[in-house]
């Protein structure tokens, strides 16, 4: 029954990943187990989802802290708890507010004061759900305090921090303040620091160390049996928004109507096999329940339109006829016989998948658009970790080492045997050190917009662009039904609107192309010759050393060939010599009926 215990995702504190704890309370026999990350809830999803396989009943909560100063720990009874807990941290996350010293009353929480706080607080009023921590530290001090008295004893629970599981980790921990701090460890406040007993102990000792107060254990046991936070986990999950419109029938209609409207312009004459494939589609897309991820991937489009910004839609959803059709793409999947089964079937439980790139001027506004447009939306987090030959030059500070020493200890080229003390415990810890999260940051182009608000998964953190971005990444973030919409920034889309407004400032009277006319570009002969001679660059995708000299092998110059050659340059493929006997088939048909003619003849040999 551990109430408070920090995972390494208390940034530049805790020690160990939330499945090393699990490790350590089935190492002490110990069957609950609460994460009380420091301002932070970034282990509790992946907690809730691996602590019952090691026999072990999860709880979840936030220990909040002014800088290292503990305020109170906040423990969710249910899902409703947690949500309210993630609100009012990242309300104060959001506006650099101190915690107050006093705790919210949120009906489904319980706030647990430390001892030491409650006694400077003189706290003698509770409400229904707060109560009062003790620790094997400051357990003699409290039997000689007013909350022993019987009017007080119902609110005095069990409250070990644990943040440590041996004397390395109580080293890294100090380190790791350190360097958040910017101090050498020799200067490092020991108010900053943890306490080195913050460990838990094996069940069978705790209830030894509280046997002439066995009631504190039952109201902590009490406290636990009142609290049960669930969550499901694994495929078929989507708690993306799931009605665009107003109801799910309203949103299936829509997408029939405009891809009939939409037709024409894709399709002048359609076949019987497009419409039948049309009609497939759009069957599964419904079945499946992605009718709003295509309606809200094109209203992003459609608002770039509006603002005449350039964009690019690309990712498996280029598979699909219906995101052809409605202009999410410019691929037409019929032309290059792509296979829509393979990213949307019923065997498969997540969206399929949209790029869409926007010029790097225009990305900040479309998605302002998403979050002023979509109710529950934030950016995906992500973790930097602390990489080894960075940690080495932190930690080189840390002991005071003088630069030179520092710089041959993070280039990584010395001699180990030649190295002093001090040098080979940087490198020591550095290894130790390496992986641990960092900082949260923001993935590249992930947003999500969901049918709940985004606090019921985690809390946000208010980065300096000002858009709200929430403390997991994206892979938790799918194994509990959360998928990102990829809106991309790409630099090559921002000379487009640079070349067309040098155009229009020095040739007003030239005819501009619409951009969106692509079978216009893809006849076009000056851009199918500047292709066959690798003058792309510029260019994205096709503007690498590699790729030009690939287009000048193969002398392309149509869009199907240009397609090919960005498939046969990927690093399997070329690895393989498949690039080059690519070549060579291309620019020399003949060579093609040799090679079938040795495969037969093989196939002869082997059957004999």
């Amino acid at each position: 029954m551990y109430l408070n215990c920090h995972t390494w995702f208390s940034l530049h504190y805790g020690t160990f990943s939330e499945e090393q704890l699990c490790k350590l309370a089935q190492l002490n026999g110990v069957l609950t187990v609460t994460i009380t990350d420091i301002n932070n809830t970034s282990a509790c999803l992946n907690f809730l989802r691996i602590a019952p396989s090691y026999g072990i009943k999860p709880l979840i909560g936030i220990d909040f802290r002014n800088e290292h100063h503990q305020c109170y720990v906040g423990i969710a009874m249910n899902r409703n708890g947690y949500l309210q807990l993630n609100n009012f941290l990242s309300e104060h996350l959001h506006h650099k507010k101190e915690f107050p010293d006093e705790a919210p009353n949120l009906k489904d929480c319980y706030f647990i004061y430390p001892f030491e706080k409650a006694l400077k607080l003189q706290k003698t009023t509770f409400t229904e759900f707060e109560r009062i921590g003790i620790s094997l530290q400051n357990f003699n001090q409290f039997k000689f305090s007013k909350y022993t008295k019987e009017h007080f004893q119902s609110k005095i629970v069990f409250q070990q921090p644990v943040t440590f599981r041996n004397k390395k980790d109580f080293n890294t921990h100090r380190l790791l303040r350190a360097i958040d701090l910017n101090t050498i460890l020799s200067k490092l406040p020991v108010d900053q620091q943890a306490n080195e007993a913050d460990k838990m102990i094996p069940q069978n000792e705790l209830i030894q160390q509280f046997e002439d107060y066995p009631w504190i254990l039952q109201n902590t046991q009490a406290l636990v049996d009142n609290c049960d936070v669930q969550f499901e986990f694994g495929k078929g999950l989507n708690q993306n928004l799931k009605v665009y419109t107003s109801s799910k029938t309203e949103d299936e209609q829509l997408l029939k109507n405009l891809c009939q409207k939409r037709l024409e312009k894709r399709y002048s004459n359609p076949s019987t096999y497009i419409l039948e494939r049309l009609e497939r589609e759009l069957n599964a897309i419904i079945k499946l329940g992605f009718v709003s991820y295509f309606l809200i991937n094109l209203d992003i489009i459609e608002y770039a339109k509006q603002k005449n910004y350039p964009f690019i839609g690309r990712g498996s959803g280029a598979n699909s006829i219906v995101a052809y059709i409605l202009g999410i793409t410019n691929v037409d999947p019929i032309e290059l016989d792509l296979y829509f089964e393979r990213f949307i079937n019923p065997n498969r439980s997540s969206p399929p998948d949209f790029d869409i790139d926007f010029s790097w001027k225009d990305r900040n506004d479309v998605t302002e658009y998403i979050f002023k447009r979509y109710k529950h939306t934030a950016l995906m987090g992500t973790y930097v970790t602390f990489k080894r030959k960075a940690v080495a030059r932190e930690l080189g500070k840390v002991f005071g080492l003088p630069k030179e020493n520092i710089d041959k200890l993070s280039s990584g080229y010395y001699n180990f045997q030649q190295l002093d003390h001090l040098e080979k415990l940087v490198l020591k810890y550095s290894s130790y050190i390496e992986g641990f999260p960092n900082y949260v940051s923001v993935h590249s182009g992930g947003i999500l917009i969901l049918n709940e608000t985004v606090h019921q998964y985690a809390a946000t953190i208010l980065p300096p662009k000002g858009f709200a971005t929430i403390q997991i990444d994206m892979h938790i973030a799918e194994d509990v039904g959360i998928h990102k919409f990829d809106i991309l920034a790409q630099r090559g889309l921002s000379k487009i609107t640079d070349a067309i407004e040098l155009i229009k400032e020095n040739q007003p009277e030239a005819r501009l192309e619409d951009i969106e006319n692509i079978q216009a570009f893809k006849n076009d002969k000056n851009i199918n010759n500047l292709l066959k001679i690798g003058d792309c660059m510029g260019v994205f995708y096709v503007e690498s050393p590699a790729m030009r000299g690939l287009l000048t092998k193969l002398q392309t110059d149509n869009y199907l060939n240009l397609v090919a050659a960005s498939s046969v340059i990927r690093p399997g493929v070329s690895s393989a010599g498949m690039k080059e006997e690519f070549v060579q088939r291309h620019r020399f048909p003949e060579k093609r009926k040799k090679r079938i003619l040795f495969y037969m003849k093989l196939c002869q040999i082997l059957t004999v």
